[in-house]
């Protein structure tokens, strides 16, 4: 897969404790907009996705995780790859957080079931929403988050803001 951008933000202790989370993303994309979690009480936008728990490869983690944070339903054999997103920063448990995030395209089918979201998720109002890609990238860069300026919630915005205008840059929007 290949390799879309890095964050090594060097603010670590370069021989201190390591965290690992590797992830995988969704892309969705119909009618020039693009399927994405909004966060209501922060105002952010990110692709559907998390973690990949042990003996879980990478797509059942993306049908599982998409499914339980927007209610779609991915195709299996719609999954392709797009690129990877790796970072490197000062974590909040550890001394050093590390998490490869994995960006797949993939095709939804029309029913959709509802959301199952966890604690923080329903805390945070997370909604499906097919936003236009440069709006996303405008309130993941521009809008007041209030309470959510930890650098690592400012460092998941940016990522997924720049993930979005190498989609856009690509021509992946284009009106038909």
């Amino acid at each position: 897969m290949r390799t879309l951008f890095e964050f090594d933000f060097k603010n670590y202790e370069e021989h201190g404790t390591v965290g690992r989370r590797p992830s995988v993303r969704g892309i969705i994309i119909k009618d020039g907009k693009v399927a994405l979690v909004h966060s209501l009480k922060y105002d952010y936008f990110k692709f559907p996705g998390g973690g990949i728990k042990k003996f879980e490869s990478h797509s059942e983690t993306l049908l599982r995780e998409v499914e339980e944070e927007t209610g779609l339903i991915v195709i299996p054999s719609s999954i392709t790859e797009y690129g990877l997103v790796f970072r490197k920063e000062k974590g909040r448990f550890e001394d050093i957080f590390i998490q490869e995030n994995f960006y797949y395209f993939c095709e939804v089918e029309e029913k959709c079931t509802c959301q199952k979201l966890d604690q923080y998720e329903t805390d945070e109002q997370f909604v499906l929403e097919w936003a236009d890609p440069i709006a996303a990238i405008d309130a993941n860069r521009n809008h007041d988050h209030f309470d959510k300026d930890s650098e690592l919630a400012q460092h998941m915005m940016e990522r997924e803001a720049r993930v979005l205008a190498l989609l856009v840059d690509e021509g992946y929007f284009k009106s038909d």
